[in-house]
Protein backbone atom coordinates (compact mmCIF):
# COMPACT_ATOMS: atom_id res chain seq x y z
CA UNK A 1 0.00 0.00 0.00
CA UNK A 2 1.25 3.28 -1.00
CA UNK A 3 0.90 6.79 0.80
CA UNK A 4 1.25 10.21 0.22
CA UNK A 5 0.74 13.71 2.02
CA UNK A 6 -0.55 16.07 1.33
CA UNK A 7 0.76 19.38 3.14
CA UNK A 8 -1.39 22.74 2.56
CA UNK A 9 -0.88 26.04 0.99
CA UNK A 10 -2.84 29.04 0.72
CA UNK A 11 -5.56 31.01 -1.54
CA UNK A 12 -8.06 33.38 0.03
CA UNK A 13 -10.92 33.57 -2.59
CA UNK A 14 -14.32 32.41 -0.77
CA UNK A 15 -16.69 34.37 1.70
CA UNK A 16 -17.23 34.58 5.44
CA UNK A 17 -20.30 32.68 6.26
CA UNK A 18 -22.26 34.47 7.42
CA UNK A 19 -23.07 33.68 11.25
CA UNK A 20 -19.77 35.61 12.21
CA UNK A 21 -18.72 39.06 10.78
CA UNK A 22 -15.65 40.55 11.54
CA UNK A 23 -14.87 42.22 15.34
CA UNK A 24 -12.79 45.18 13.36
CA UNK A 25 -11.27 45.95 10.32
CA UNK A 26 -8.17 44.70 12.05
CA UNK A 27 -9.98 41.24 12.02
CA UNK A 28 -11.70 41.69 8.61
CA UNK A 29 -9.71 38.39 6.41
CA UNK A 30 -10.74 40.08 3.18
CA UNK A 31 -8.02 43.46 4.12
CA UNK A 32 -5.56 41.16 6.07
CA UNK A 33 -5.45 38.86 2.36
CA UNK A 34 -5.16 42.46 0.27
CA UNK A 35 -2.02 44.19 2.84
CA UNK A 36 -0.67 41.37 3.05
CA UNK A 37 0.07 39.93 -0.13
CA UNK A 38 -0.05 36.29 0.47
CA UNK A 39 -2.39 35.90 -2.86
CA UNK A 40 0.22 37.04 -4.48
CA UNK A 41 2.97 35.16 -2.96
CA UNK A 42 0.30 32.09 -4.01
CA UNK A 43 0.47 32.89 -7.70
CA UNK A 44 4.76 32.97 -7.53
CA UNK A 45 4.73 29.73 -5.98
CA UNK A 46 1.24 28.19 -8.17
CA UNK A 47 2.90 25.75 -10.00
CA UNK A 48 3.87 24.11 -6.87
CA UNK A 49 0.27 23.31 -5.11
CA UNK A 50 -2.26 22.22 -6.39
CA UNK A 51 -5.48 23.24 -6.86
CA UNK A 52 -7.27 20.99 -4.20
CA UNK A 53 -4.97 21.40 -1.81
CA UNK A 54 -4.78 25.39 -2.24
CA UNK A 55 -8.87 25.07 -2.04
CA UNK A 56 -8.59 23.42 0.76
CA UNK A 57 -6.13 25.29 2.70
CA UNK A 58 -8.23 28.21 1.46
CA UNK A 59 -11.44 26.61 3.08
CA UNK A 60 -9.47 26.25 5.86
CA UNK A 61 -8.44 29.82 6.58
CA UNK A 62 -11.84 31.53 5.72
CA UNK A 63 -13.90 28.97 7.99
CA UNK A 64 -11.29 29.74 10.80
CA UNK A 65 -11.74 33.53 9.98
CA UNK A 66 -15.69 33.41 9.86
CA UNK A 67 -15.69 32.35 14.04
CA UNK A 68 -13.95 35.73 14.71
CA UNK A 69 -16.31 36.99 17.58
CA UNK A 70 -17.47 33.57 18.86
CA UNK A 71 -17.22 33.31 22.56
CA UNK A 72 -14.67 31.08 24.71
CA UNK A 73 -15.90 28.76 26.52
CA UNK A 74 -13.48 26.09 28.53
CA UNK A 75 -14.33 22.30 26.93
CA UNK A 76 -16.15 24.60 24.22
CA UNK A 77 -16.09 22.88 20.30
CA UNK A 78 -19.23 24.52 18.68
CA UNK A 79 -20.30 28.27 17.68
CA UNK A 80 -23.50 27.07 19.95
CA UNK A 81 -21.45 26.56 22.70
CA UNK A 82 -18.41 29.07 22.30
CA UNK A 83 -14.37 27.00 21.87
CA UNK A 84 -11.92 26.69 23.85
CA UNK A 85 -8.61 27.17 21.93
CA UNK A 86 -7.84 23.15 20.85
CA UNK A 87 -11.73 22.89 20.62
CA UNK A 88 -11.82 25.66 18.16
CA UNK A 89 -8.56 24.02 16.23
CA UNK A 90 -10.39 20.13 16.18
CA UNK A 91 -13.93 22.31 14.92
CA UNK A 92 -12.39 24.09 11.75
CA UNK A 93 -10.62 20.77 10.95
CA UNK A 94 -12.80 18.29 11.26
CA UNK A 95 -15.05 20.89 9.14
CA UNK A 96 -13.15 21.55 6.75
CA UNK A 97 -10.96 18.31 6.56
CA UNK A 98 -12.47 15.83 7.77
CA UNK A 99 -9.96 15.36 9.82
CA UNK A 100 -10.68 14.67 13.81
CA UNK A 101 -7.67 15.82 15.68
CA UNK A 102 -7.36 14.50 19.48
CA UNK A 103 -8.92 17.10 21.96
CA UNK A 104 -6.35 19.16 23.50
CA UNK A 105 -3.77 21.25 22.85
CA UNK A 106 -0.89 18.99 23.86
CA UNK A 107 -2.36 16.20 22.01
CA UNK A 108 -2.52 18.18 18.91
CA UNK A 109 0.94 18.57 19.20
CA UNK A 110 2.05 15.01 19.56
CA UNK A 111 -0.43 13.84 16.54
CA UNK A 112 1.18 17.06 14.24
CA UNK A 113 4.72 16.97 12.51
CA UNK A 114 7.09 19.13 14.05
CA UNK A 115 8.20 22.21 11.94
CA UNK A 116 10.53 25.13 11.76
CA UNK A 117 8.77 28.75 12.82
CA UNK A 118 10.45 29.90 9.17
CA UNK A 119 8.72 27.06 7.82
CA UNK A 120 5.33 27.91 8.72
CA UNK A 121 2.21 28.25 6.57
CA UNK A 122 -1.31 29.27 6.71
CA UNK A 123 -3.40 26.23 8.07
CA UNK A 124 0.13 25.11 10.66
CA UNK A 125 -0.49 25.24 14.30
CA UNK A 126 1.17 26.89 16.74
CA UNK A 127 1.33 26.43 20.03
CA UNK A 128 2.15 28.63 23.13
CA UNK A 129 2.83 27.93 26.98
CA UNK A 130 -0.13 29.76 28.59
CA UNK A 131 -0.58 27.93 31.93
CA UNK A 132 2.81 27.16 32.87
CA UNK A 133 3.39 23.58 31.27
CA UNK A 134 4.05 22.90 27.21
CA UNK A 135 1.83 23.25 24.50
CA UNK A 136 -1.19 24.18 27.19
CA UNK A 137 -2.57 26.66 23.79
CA UNK A 138 -2.95 26.47 20.23
CA UNK A 139 -3.99 28.27 17.28
CA UNK A 140 -3.82 28.43 13.61
CA UNK A 141 -1.38 30.54 11.60
CA UNK A 142 -3.00 32.23 8.99
CA UNK A 143 -0.03 33.94 7.38
CA UNK A 144 2.14 37.18 8.02
CA UNK A 145 3.14 36.19 11.44
CA UNK A 146 -0.60 36.14 12.64
CA UNK A 147 -3.07 33.49 14.34
CA UNK A 148 -6.36 32.62 15.07
CA UNK A 149 -7.28 31.44 18.34
CA UNK A 150 -9.60 31.66 21.05
CA UNK A 151 -7.57 32.73 23.35
CA UNK A 152 -9.26 32.61 27.45
CA UNK A 153 -12.75 33.13 29.23
CA UNK A 154 -14.13 36.59 28.93
CA UNK A 155 -12.51 36.76 25.00
CA UNK A 156 -13.75 35.57 21.65
CA UNK A 157 -12.20 33.98 18.92
CA UNK A 158 -9.83 37.05 17.50
CA UNK A 159 -6.90 37.32 15.54
CA UNK A 160 -3.35 37.93 17.12
CA UNK A 161 0.50 38.67 15.93
CA UNK A 162 3.07 36.33 16.97
CA UNK A 163 5.70 38.96 17.71
CA UNK A 164 3.52 40.14 20.21
CA UNK A 165 6.01 40.36 23.21
CA UNK A 166 3.64 38.38 25.13
CA UNK A 167 3.09 35.58 22.31
CA UNK A 168 6.93 35.40 21.81
CA UNK A 169 8.03 34.42 25.04
CA UNK A 170 5.59 31.82 25.35
CA UNK A 171 5.65 30.29 21.66
CA UNK A 172 5.97 26.31 22.04
CA UNK A 173 6.59 25.46 18.80
CA UNK A 174 4.83 24.96 15.18
CA UNK A 175 3.66 21.88 13.49
CA UNK A 176 1.99 20.85 10.34
CA UNK A 177 -1.08 18.58 10.20
CA UNK A 178 -0.31 15.86 7.54
CA UNK A 179 -2.90 13.81 6.28
CA UNK A 180 -1.95 10.65 4.53
CA UNK A 181 -3.95 8.98 2.01
CA UNK A 182 -4.07 5.42 0.95
CA UNK A 183 -4.02 5.10 -2.30
CA UNK A 184 -6.21 2.10 -3.57
CA UNK A 185 -4.97 -1.11 -4.09
CA UNK A 186 -5.01 -2.84 -6.62
CA UNK A 187 -7.31 -5.34 -7.46
CA UNK A 188 -6.18 -9.37 -7.21
CA UNK A 189 -4.00 -10.30 -9.48
CA UNK A 190 -3.13 -7.32 -10.93
CA UNK A 191 0.70 -5.90 -11.32
CA UNK A 192 1.24 -3.57 -8.80
CA UNK A 193 3.12 0.01 -9.86
CA UNK A 194 6.93 0.30 -9.20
Amino acid sequence: MTKWLISFGLSVSCALPAHAQPATAEDDPNRFVAESGLLQRLGEVGGRVTSSVTSTTSELVVTAMGFLGVPYRRGGNSVETGFDCSGFVRAIYEQTVGLILPRRANEQAAATQVIDKRELQPGDLVFFNTLRRAFSHVGIYVGEGKFIHSPKPGAQVRVEDMNASYWQRRFDGARRVVVAQQQPEPAAGAPSAP
